[in-house]
């Protein structure tokens, strides 16, 4: 029988340090509270200092630790100083989220070409630069890591509305795919995080009385999920219980995958 204390032990990330970049978002947010709550040092890279010091003060509150970096994910100077910055102070990165996103609802003919290259810029290139000046560090380490970025149900299944958008998560699903084997003898782990419909930020303005209705009828569990039914999958991705998971594409959605009609 395994005993609670191995169980705790497993899922435990006490002594290391995770990035989460995006970590003032909503759902990222929401994640690095889960992180610290089991033991690590966050530290939350952004660009909005208060957003951030309204997490940390919770976070801080429940007893855990972390602090912030103001970042553009979108610059790969900043990223690298954004690595820099948190091995000056922590000393080490074990744990890396890439979270930054922006969403847009305009209607595929009206799109402009600014429009396209601003969530390309942080959808696709973020994960791109995050990856790779942080993946570049686990590898060389030597010591293995674990890498998260969050996809989206649109870049299984391209969702109406959203092209851009969609074709955003599509890649950053397939680049997390080849990293994953990649990085794989390194034991540098590349996963993803699928959430399903989680009110936020940038899917607020989408999110219409008929786009709700529509949405409701396609999952079964008839009800949007909350940032915090993100921090199991989380855990599981960065800790000693997911050490086998690399490629995966984890989707937590309220089975919204499952139903056709």
């Amino acid at each position: 029988m395994t005993s609670p204390e191995y169980l705790s032990s497993l899922f435990s990330l006490t002594g290391q340090v995770a990035v989460i970049i995006g970590g003032t978002g909503e759902l990222c947010g929401a994640m690095a509270q889960g992180l610290a709550g089991a033991g690590a040092e966050v530290i939350l890279a952004g660009r909005n200092a208060d957003k951030a010091a309204a997490r940390l003060a919770k976070i801080h509150a429940a007893g855990g630790t972390g602090y912030f970096v103001s970042a553009d994910a979108g610059s790969k100077a900043e990223v690298e100083q954004l690595l820099a910055a948190v091995l000056a102070k922590s000393g080490r990165v074990d744990i890396v989220i890439n979270g930054a996103g922006v969403n847009s609802a305009t209607p595929f003919l009206e799109i402009g070409e600014e429009e396209y290259e601003r969530i390309m810029r942080v959808n696709v290139k973020s994960v791109f630069l995050g990856c790779q000046v942080f993946g570049r560090y686990l590898v060389e380490r030597g010591q293995g890591g674990s890498i998260i970025n969050l996809g989206s149900m649109s870049g299984l299944v391209p969702l109406s509305r959203v092209f851009t958008y969609s074709a955003s998560k599509a890649a950053v699903h397939n680049l997390s795919k080849n990293l994953a084997r990649e990085w794989a003898p390194k034991n540098v782990r590349v996963n993803v995080i699928v959430p399903g419909f989680f009110p936020a930020e940038q899917n607020r303005k989408v999110l219409t009385p008929e786009r709700v209705q529509n949405i409701m009828g396609h999952t079964p569990m008839k009800r949007f999920g909350e940032p915090r039914e993100l921090i199991g999958a989380t855990l599981l991705l960065a800790s000693g219980a997911g050490s086998f998971v690399t490629g995966a594409e984890l989707v937590v959605d309220g089975g919204y995958h499952a139903m056709t009609i």
